[in-house]
Order: C-alpha cells, then sequence, then structure tokens
C-alpha cells in the first residue's frame, strides 16, 4: 500500500477496530485477517502499534488472557471508546451520503481576486 494510502485509510481502520471491539473482545491476529477481508494488507507490526496507541488514548483495554495454553492480548472497546464509535458512525454516514450524490452540495465562498 502506498504511502498515501496508508495514511488515508487509517482512519477507517480505527474504526473497524473499533466497531469489533465494540461487539468482543478482539485480538491482534483476527483483527489482521478481518481487516485483509475488507482490502487493507497490515503487518503485525503496524497493527499493534495502532493497536497501542488505542490503548493510549483510552479507546481500548487490554488484557493478557490464557488461550488453549498460550497468552494472548486481547483488546476490550472503553467508554471513552465507545463515545468515539458514534461519533465515527455520524461522520462516516454524513460521509456517505456526500460520496453517493449525484450534485454535491456547493461551496458557497468563492476564492478572493489575488
Amino acid at each position: 500500500m502506498l504511502k498515501h494510502q496508508r495514511e488515508l485509510f487509517a482512519g477507517l481502520i480505527r474504526i473497524h477496530v473499533l466497531v469489533h471491539a465494540s461487539h468482543k473482545d478482539i485480538f491482534g491476529l483476527a483483527m489482521m485477517e478481518e481487516l485483509r477481508h475488507h482490502g487493507y494488507r497490515i503487518g503485525p507490526g503496524t497493527l499493534y502499534s495502532l493497536l497501542h496507541g488505542m490503548e493510549r488514548a483510552g479507546l481500548l483495554r487490554s488484557r493478557l488472557r490464557m488461550v488453549q495454553r498460550r497468552k494472548r492480548r486481547t483488546y476490550r472497546l472503553t467508554a471513552v471508546g465507545r463515545k468515539a464509535l458514534e461519533s465515527a458512525k455520524a461522520k462516516v454516514d454524513e460521509l456517505h451520503h456526500e460520496l453517493h450524490e449525484v450534485q454535491p452540495r456547493q461551496i458557497t465562498k468563492l476564492l478572493e481576486p489575488l
């Protein structure tokens, strides 16, 4: 993925993470597979950095769990994350509507002549 695409899609990837964490605890490998299903190619270093950043921001909370005799770090949505997801849903709905308008809303202010 090109750098400008990574930057553009970073917010969408974070929203995917919040959506899935709102339904049940998530972990890195499963989230990578889910993102791949949606066409995002993200490596473990990038994903875990993103998850840790979201945790530092208070959107997710992690814990170590034993799963099939192996330690696995899982992530759960926090109350702050739930509020952020609700705000993101409203903005994504607005953007979706604008993307699919036949005639987008006109910008009323024109540039002043130089």
